[in-house]
């Protein structure tokens, strides 16, 4: 088998396919059937993650667009791929329109969404936990339609839309000139980007679940998920639950950053975001860690978190940028919280760390000059230790077998944010490197892996089809929507598909099964989508230069 990026590659990238059998190898033009290069493989390389040895096969010479596949010597055939400078536009456009139709609250009508429109949903008022806990007959009423579903399911979560929103609007910050595409959106035409729009509508939401003191509701959901149906059947109560610590800090590091991002397009809507921080900041002032358990009999999303101590220096970092009022307050809060021996590495919901990072290392006002130093060393430390897994690697992944967890594919996403924030850090000599880890990173996504798949979907010869999503299963089209990344393989899966699909003691990497009864590998999320669009950004702006 030959694996390559199925989508295709950018003409100055390194382009590096992987074969699983000793061979010689020609580039086929697939328009006139001519070999436009022809090698042979190097020496065989382990793979743990993947449990073989494989080879590689390095045809970063060819730079002439066209479109090709790899013949082997032995028969073997890769899919057929291309190389354009314009390989990656639609990918990150279609990525990030599966954001829209997550939306909650509205209908997406045919204009917009196509052959995917569907009525209105949610739009009853919620309750309080409390209430519903009780079934208290006139429980007071809130209006918390909008911003995004979850993942699969129907919920609504803060600390999930925080982190989704932050990856786009850290890429939006440092390469607006590759995020300027039509999404074909109702607010498209309006002079603000349409990523932006996007975004909005999920931290309009966002500003409903602020508590009047300045705490952040922990999340909107039924008590249980719903079965699979269509939005607009789900007519159960949506309930508000309670304030958590850590869902307040992701909220104020959010809001600042949104304030920042949107002065210069909405500023009336700036100002509310920073309104809504600074509440939420003196809120975290005032309030020590408060946890969140779902309670007894609840099964939708938990996204609980044992300390908020990563979520409070993002905070911090962030709002250390729009409230130099307040500026030594956060000063002595980033320094007591490097103390603590925080990753600074991390850029998922669980650890946001490496959002602070990002944070204070783009600040182009070194507003927190003084940590500079130590965050750039932690993550230039990191990322050399990543980089060497990848390059002993056969398939090029800064991953080990431990790191397949449940969403492995968005540790590979944010992986590719930590390499990209090394390559803006670093010296000249080295940036190349970590530029190149995070290309390798999306042709692991696109096909370059032991099952031979894309896990973007309507993207690649082989991607996958049946993701774990109610309205991509139930609403009667054959094809998903084009642009939802995977959850990726887990090496110890846990539902009854996978678990009937796949041996026991399969390697890591191969612990998938595209299956929509797959929650533990084959669902979908906005905070997966995400760090791809964070990942294109870059790659399209280094290529640019």
């Amino acid at each position: 088998m030959i694996y390559t990026n199925q989508l295709g590659y950018l003409p100055s990238s390194n382009k590096i396919a992987v074969s699983t059998v000793p061979c010689n190898y020609q580039v086929i033009d697939a328009t006139t059937q001519k070999s436009v290069l022809d090698g042979s493989v190097g020496t065989a390389i382990e793979d743990k993650s993947a449990g073989e040895n494989v080879y590689h096969i390095d045809f970063s010479n060819l730079t002439t667009p066209g479109d090709y596949y790899i013949l082997a010597g032995n028969g073997g055939k890769s899919h057929v791929f291309s190389i354009r400078d314009d390989i990656y536009d639609k990918l990150i456009t279609d990525i990030s329109r599966c954001l829209y139709y997550q939306r909650c609250g509205c209908g997406l009508d045919e204009e917009h969404a196509g052959i995917y429109k569907r009525p209105v949903c949610h739009t009853e008022p919620s309750i309080m936990l409390s209430d519903y806990l009780s079934k208290k007959a006139d429980a007071k009423k809130y209006d918390m339609t909008g911003g995004w579903h979850d993942a699969g399911d129907f919920g609504r979560y803060v600390s999930a839309g925080a982190v989704a929103v932050a990856h786009i609007l850290y890429a939006y910050d440092l390469f607006p000139e590759t995020l300027g595409y039509g999404m074909n959106i109702p607010e498209s035409g309006n002079g603000i980007p349409d990523i932006l729009n996007e975004c909005a509508y999920e931290l309009k939401w966002m500003l409903k679940m602020q508590a009047p003191d300045g705490g952040v509701y922990h999340k909107l959901t039924a008590f249980n998920h719903a079965d699979f149906i269509m939005p607009e059947q789900d007519l159960d109560q949506f309930i508000i639950f309670p304030v958590a610590s850590f869902t307040t800090a992701d909220f104020v590091a959010v809001m600042a950053l949104a304030s920042r991002i949107y002065k210069e397009f909405m500023p009336e809507f700036s100002i509310d975001c920073l309104n809504a921080a600074k509440r939420g900041a003196e809120w975290l002032s005032n309030n020590s860690y408060i946890a969140f358990k779902n309670p007894d009999g609840c099964n939708t999303g938990e996204y609980d978190d044992d300390d908020d101590l990563d979520e409070r220096i993002w905070a911090a970092s962030e709002m250390l940028r729009v409230d130099p009022d307040n500026k030594d307050k956060y000063l002595v809060t980033i320094k007591e919280l490097l103390l603590e021996n925080i990753s600074m590495t991390d850029f998922g919901w669980t650890d946001v760390s490496g959002m602070a990072a990002l944070s204070i290392l783009t600040d182009p006002k070194h507003t927190s000059g003084i940590f500079e130093a130590n965050v750039k060393h932690t993550v230039l430390l990191e990322s050399s230790r990543l980089y060497n897994e990848l390059k002993n690697s056969g398939y090029q992944l800064g991953m080990l077998p431990d790191d397949f967890v449940w969403g492995s594919n968005m540790v590979v996403a944010n992986r590719a944010i930590l390499f990209a924030l090394a390559s803006i850090i670093a010296d000249d000599t080295v940036k190349p490197k970590y530029e190149q880890a995070v290309e390798d990173h999306l042709h692991y996504l696109l096909g370059r892996n032991p099952l031979d798949i894309s896990y973007i979907t309507g993207f690649g010869e082989n991607a996958f089809r049946h993701p774990h999503n109610r309205v991509t299963e139930m609403d009667g089209i054959d094809a998903p929507m084009p642009g939802w990344v995977s959850g990726g393989p887990f090496k110890t899966p846990c539902d009854p598909a996978a678990e009937a699909a796949i041996p026991k003691g399969t390697a890591p990497m191969k612990c998938y099964v595209d299956d929509v009864g797959s929650y533990s590998t084959n669902e979908i999320t906005i905070y997966w989508n995400s760090p791809v669009i964070f990942m294109l950004a870059f790659i399209k702006s280094t290529h640019s230069k």
